[in-house]
């Protein structure tokens, strides 16, 4: 009798090895973030083929750039699972827990399966004496899940550049960029070249590149590097998606990247020889040229198409931690995650806009000072121009490192808030994020005032245990 069973290359005889339980398998990945991430392709490939080849199996859509990545990677899920697709999506950093970094169709894994899954991968890794770090784990724990669950497509968001080469295992068959800006160069103009390049270092030939980056120098650089990497250039994104007001403006061009992404997913490589679809945003259909005749008028007016613009009009965010707002608490909170000037100053320009909207009775932003690489200069030269037309205060606050965060507090608080108020803003330093926010709390109307957390992370992650608050649904 002929054996039926599913089996996987080399796996069936690797050693079982230790079962850790879901507390044991956090407290190793927190513990791992410091491992070496010289030869990471190497270690992954040897992992890789002892879990069965599974990044072979799935198709993986990369998603880079300095920031919009979560977001445009979310709205990119929205759109493909209106196609009734099955989407997975890997996420970069999480707000609570590691979970929150692996969704398929929008559902974070269960604590159970991603217990599974990761004993598989540290066993698998261990029986092979790598060394892997816990970003290396995570990304295999992706392309096991995804895979077991059968997804039609996975977007992977590289949130550390250090981390970019680990998706040539995947072999992407398209990348994004969103935007790119090195911090450490004052003027947005010159190209960050040696940031593109690694950006772009996973394209290979038949990769379809895509960005929203604004710059023509840095969209020339795309453009070069894609062809002499025998990539498939597509056009620039110079829209912004119509979504409701604020976030037309703040999210506006993520959502048009994410409309691409998911055009280019289904017209070239899920729906590509489609004749009828239906329930459609986003298939071109085969034959529809020219003008349609008097039946199909008639049916396209008793059965109405739905439109992209009526989905982005219906659409929001609702991913936590980014530019999330709490209307419901009071007063109302906003939390956005931005960790660099890019970010912070768009998360500025979203405070603005709901300003213009309803006018706020008492503005407090908590910045948590645990970034050292932020550009302090550039981001106290925003404070004082959004500080000229919107009155309120920032309160500076020490905040603890999250496992997966680099490098250690640099900040000088006591100085950058001298600084401050050098020019003229209303600024203080606490001790921690607990008299922080109870200062913000008490400083703006319970109603109509506005208490913005924002630098990090690690931030979003004190705040919630300030709640008592230990997983976000």
């Amino acid at each position: 009798m002929k054996d039926t069973r599913k089996q996987t290359t080399n796996q069936a005889e690797m050693p079982l090895g230790r079962q850790r339980n879901y507390t044991e398998v956090i407290e190793f990945l927190d513990a791992h973030w410091s491992a070496s991430s010289a030869e990471q392709v190497a270690r992954m490939k040897k992992l890789d083929a002892a879990l069965g080849n599974k990044s072979q199996k799935v198709k993986a859509i990369a998603v880079t750039g300095t920031n919009g990545k979560s977001i445009t990677i979310h709205l990119t899920c929205k759109l493909l699972k209106e196609e009734n697709l099955k989407i997975g999506a890997m996420y970069a950093p999480h707000i609570l827990t590691y979970n929150e970094r692996l969704a398929i169709n929008e559902e974070t894994i269960s604590n159970k399966e991603f217990t599974e899954i990761a004993n598989e991968v540290i066993n698998a890794a261990e029986s092979l004496n790598l060394n892997c770090n816990s970003f290396e784990i995570i990304t295999m724990m992706a392309i096991v899940h995804f895979v077991n669950n059968g997804v039609d497509v996975a977007l992977f968001e590289n949130g550390n550049n250090r981390y970019i080469d680990l998706m040539n295992i995947c072999n992407p068959i398209i990348v994004a960029v969103t935007r790119a800006i090195d911090e450490t160069i004052a003027d947005e103009t010159i190209v960050p070249a040696e940031l593109i390049k690694t950006m772009l270092s996973i394209v290979k030939e038949g990769t379809h590149v895509i960005s929203a980056d604004q710059s023509k120098l840095n969209l020339q650089l795309m453009l070069d590097i894609t062809e002499a990497q025998k990539g498939i250039w597509a056009m620039p994104i110079r829209k912004l998606a119509q979504l409701a007001y604020p976030y037309e403006q703040l999210h506006g061009r993520c959502a048009a990247l994410a409309e691409r992404i998911a055009d280019i997913f289904v017209n070239t490589f899920a729906n590509r020889d489609a004749v009828v679809v239906s329930d459609t945003l986003l298939t071109k259909l085969k034959g529809q040229r020219g003008r349609p005749t008097l039946e199909a008028k008639r049916q396209a007016e008793l059965n109405p198409r739905r439109t992209v613009e009526q989905f982005w009009k219906e659409t929001v965010n609702t991913l936590p931690g980014r530019f999330q707002l709490l209307d419901k608490e009071k007063p109302s909170l906003l939390l956005d995650n931005a960790s660099n000037l890019d970010a912070i100053t768009n998360l500025l320009l979203g405070v603005r806009l709901l300003h213009y909207q309803r006018p706020l009775k008492g503005l407090t932003v908590i910045l948590g000072c645990n970034n050292k690489d932020i550009d302090i200069e550039g981001l106290m030269r925003a404070l004082r121009y959004f500080f000229k037309k919107t009155s309120g205060q920032v309160i500076l606050c020490p905040v603890t490192n999250m496992p997966s965060d680099h490098g250690a507090q640099s900040w000088d608080m006591e100085k950058i808030t001298n600084d401050l108020k050098g020019m003229k803003i209303k600024a203080r330093a606490c001790s921690s994020f607990n008299e922080a926010f109870d200062i913000a709390q008490k400083s703006v109307d319970e109603r109509n005032g506005l208490v913005v957390i924002t630098g990090s992370s690690a931030i979003i992650n004190e705040y919630w245990n300030y709640k008592g608050i230990k997983k976000i649904v």
